[in-house]
């Protein structure tokens, strides 16, 4: 029981983390018109695909998934869940798919993985 537990409190988190993905995805957009309407919405995207990074090594890493291959697995997880999430937003009334958006979603990624290291490094 304490092993099925255990593997929520790990995997619970990245489902959750999909689904408000999924859920933020599923909304027609919404223009604020405001100047910075473009930018905060990458940057939101770049945010949640590092967070979706973190969850994902996070669970890997304490499944007992060696460092590097978690955070290899993790990184490809993220860009299919990035290109299906375009993929998902072709079909939302007032929304389309852009390969460019995947591309945001990587710098995200990256950007976490970078800083992670900096900071598995000092450990």
């Amino acid at each position: 029981m304490a092993a099925v537990a255990r593997k929520l409190s790990l995997w619970l988190p990245v489902a959750a983390w999909c689904a408000l993905i999924f859920t933020l995805s599923s909304i027609p957009y919404l223009s604020s018109g405001s100047q910075w309407d473009f930018p905060l919405r990458k940057l939101a995207h770049m945010a949640e695909y590092g967070v979706l990074f973190a969850l994902t090594r996070r669970a890997l890493s304490s499944s007992g998934v060696r460092a590097r291959r978690a955070s290899w697995a993790s990184a490809f997880f993220c860009v299919f869940y990035a290109a299906s999430d375009e993929w998902h937003q072709t079909f939302v009334p007032g929304r389309h798919g852009a390969a460019g958006d995947v591309a945001i979603d990587m710098a995200g990624v990256s950007a976490w993985w970078a800083l992670s290291c900096r900071a598995w490094k000092r450990e």
